[in-house]
């Protein structure tokens, strides 16, 4: 590769990277809006607020989806042990 080349490469991964940490964090920092601090608000008269705050779906989300992430993370585990002995 060029000098040029690998200049253009690194800036454009850095670019990305940061991208993708933003897009996460705006993501797990609306999760946290929807799931805890709503709730925790008085009630409100925009509609949009106001439904986030009566939903219940994403108060249970995390809570019930690790059990599943547990048992899915161990049969990948057992999987690739067998795989790799077998």
């Amino acid at each position: 590769m060029a000098p040029s080349s690998q200049w253009n490469y690194t800036k454009v991964t850095t670019l990305w990277s940061w991208f993708l940490i933003v897009a996460g964090l705006v993501s797990f920092i609306g999760f946290v809006f929807a799931a805890i601090i709503s709730k925790l608000l008085p009630s409100s008269d925009n509609p949009i607020v106001s439904a986030i705050q009566n939903d219940r779906y994403y108060c249970f989300l995390v809570p019930l989806t690790l059990p599943i992430t547990v048992i899915a993370v161990y049969f990948h585990w057992l999987s690739m042990k067998l795989f790799k002995h077998a």
